[in-house]
């Protein structure tokens, strides 16, 4: 087991490695000069003053040395949880912006990932056995599962927003209101988080009730299931074993999925101007600002990597067979 989670390790090591590398090389890609434009904003009127100040400013964000020395200093500035200063919101620090868009991400995705998976697998569940619910269930989920998230996001704000009126379709929360913890507010940012919510929870609802649909047949149809029934086993006992044996290839999608519903939820975000991760990359690529952009990327990869190692993890548990073999090679 010990050899198993070490090689784990080291693959996710390596991928972060590669991550980092591929996260510092593709803003320095980006057209135009954040500098210049920095300067720019400024309104900077004498000609005599931009040379001090792009000198300045190369300086602190560590423009001034040549790229293999930006590298290297990226990464020691990384290892010690410094990830730079915003050009955009220059002088605040890249993680003090990330700080703040952090939670209104994690809002989104936690529970629309737990709860699409959790209701896309017992709705899957029940229409492999119930006919008229797979009638429905099936075409549904096949259009469900082949929507883009931006284009059901702008549906959903157009038909329960502008039209309907039910709920906001901008912003975290509405602007006259200031952040306490009050049942006022706290309805307010429940009423701002329900479309983006709702549009990343049947996307992906739709995905699983067709795996699940087509897994839980599979088994019903394996030799072990025919096997049980031939001994007079109750059919309740034996979709219960199809269910289990269901539910580990559902687990290794949920981690083949998760980069897709981490983007799928930074679109998002854009849709509705919601104030996550989604919304400041984008801002952060308007405005040029390297560092905004190199620090939300790489958290966004090492919360991904980290949600895949705690599914390997969950994945051992589950099942026992992957236990035994372990055992075994050790």
């Amino acid at each position: 087991m010990h050899r198993y989670f070490g090689r784990k390790t080291l693959i996710y090591l390596l991928t972060f490695i590669v991550a980092v590398t591929l996260n510092w090389l593709i803003p320095r890609f980006m057209p135009g000069d954040p500098v210049l434009r920095m300067l720019t904003r400024t309104s900077v009127s004498n000609p005599e003053a931009i040379a001090p100040m792009r000198e300045y400013y190369e300086r602190v964000f560590g423009l001034d040395v040549p790229l293999w020395q930006q590298y290297v200093n990226y990464w020691v500035q990384l290892l010690k949880g410094n990830m730079g200063v915003s050009v955009w919101l220059f002088p605040t620090p890249v993680t003090e912006v990330i700080t703040r868009a952090v939670p209104y991400t994690l809002a989104l995705l936690i529970p629309a990932i737990l709860l699409s998976w959790i209701a896309g697998n017992k709705v899957g569940a029940l229409a492999a056995r119930r006919k008229w619910l797979d009638n429905t269930v099936l075409p549904v989920g096949y259009v469900l599962t082949a929507t883009p998230y931006m284009w059901l996001g702008i549906l959903l704000a157009w038909s329960l927003g502008i039209v309907g009126g039910i709920f906001p379709v901008a912003g975290g929360y509405s602007f006259e209101l200031r952040p306490e913890w009050s049942l006022a507010f706290v309805g307010n940012l429940f009423s701002h988080w329900f479309l983006p919510f709702l549009s990343l929870f049947l996307v992906a609802f739709g995905g699983w009730a067709i795996g699940m649909r087509n897994l839980i047949i599979y088994e019903l149809e394996a030799d072990y299931a025919n096997y049980l029934e031939t001994l007079g086993a109750p059919r309740s006992l034996i979709r219960r074993y199809a269910f289990r044996n269901a539910l580990l290839p559902q687990l290794t999608g949920l981690a083949l999925q998760l980069g897709v519903l981490v983007a799928g939820a930074l679109v998002t975000e854009i849709v509705f101007a919601y104030p996550g991760l989604g919304y400041l990359i984008l801002s952060a690529i308007q405005n040029q600002d390297f560092f905004l952009l190199q620090g939300t990327f790489l958290f966004v990869v090492i919360g991904v990597l980290l949600a895949n190692f705690v599914i390997d993890v969950i994945y051992v548990i589950v099942d026992p067979r992957v236990r035994v073999g372990m055992q075994g090679a050790s």
